[in-house]
């Protein structure tokens, strides 16, 4: 069983595409957490997908943050300490696999998650406690050393590391903790560099991260628009919001069904060799 941490805010139109993929490209039993923070397009229709999603029973729980349930924080950041701090009262936290935090914007490949299992085994039999994310490369990754060969994948370690598809251990929380939000007011990054910092200390500055190399999730940010530069580079506009609407993107992308998408995206060259 695997648990799987979502965020979305806009691009309504990924976000289902993304959740299909999962659907249709998952072989272990998950449960989806989807944090949908400070969304103000498409507002109704957001609400009405995931109503049918909660009444379908296809999903475990769906939030809807604001400004003030953020704390006017990276909005990520403090999605991702609601579901570190809920996580850890589930009687049940050591009886998963892993979990997974994942971007709106990733589409699961087939067999992405049995790929994840099987490192996360290999890791565990071999003992290398350093390691406390499993992702893809490059995926980010820098200062790669070890090498592994497993089950037919190829792992790197290294550091750093963008965190669009990571899986984690269980534990992940009361091993490596939860982000200090007061150091992440009026940002709308550094959700992964305050976890570089984390996970180094936590490794005895070790590597802390692996990457396989194989395609785990296509990235489609380049489609979809990317929230957090935008909102980076209109960082003071009052009017910044606007800009995180992606109006022509949501409609193209709403245009296409799974499977023109899949097949577009699969064979597109410049998101495959992409993170």
């Amino acid at each position: 069983m695997v648990k799987i941490f979502m965020t979305v805010r806009n691009r309504l139109a990924i976000t289902k595409k993304a959740i299909e993929a999962l659907e249709r490209h998952s072989d272990l039993k998950y449960h989806l957490y989807v944090y949908n923070n400070q969304t103000n397009y498409l507002v109704k229709e957001h609400f009405d997908y995931f109503m049918r999603l909660y009444s379908e029973k296809r999903l475990k729980q769906v939030t809807f943050n604001t400004d003030e349930s953020t704390f006017n924080a990276f909005s990520k950041a403090v999605a991702c300490n609601m579901f570190g701090l809920q996580h850890e009262q589930d009687p049940q936290k050591n009886n998963y696999d892993y979990l997974v935090m994942m971007d709106n914007d990733i589409i699961a490949t087939p067999g992405w998650d049995v790929k994840l299992k099987k490192a996360w085994k290999f890791i565990a039999k071999n003992k290398l406690n350093h390691i406390k994310v499993v992702g893809q490369l490059p995926g980010g990754i820098k200062n790669r050393a070890e090498r592994y060969e497993f089950d037919g994948l190829i792992g790197r370690c290294g550091k750093l590391g963008g965190s669009g598809l990571w899986s984690v251990r269980p534990n992940f929380f009361t091993d490596v903790g939860l982000l200090p939000l007061k150091a992440l007011v009026g940002h709308d990054k550094k959700h992964d560099q305050m976890y570089w910092g984390l996970m180094s200390k936590a490794s005895g500055g070790k590597s802390y991260i692996m990457g396989l190399r194989t395609k785990l999730g296509i990235h489609c940010g380049r489609m979809a628009g990317s929230v957090c530069n935008r909102l980076t580079r209109n960082r003071g506009n009052k009017n910044k919001e606007k800009a995180v609407c992606f109006e022509q993107q949501e409609n193209n992308l709403s245009k296409i069904d799974f499977d023109d998408f899949y097949e577009k995206i699969i064979n597109e060259r410049s998101l495959i060799a992409d993170w």
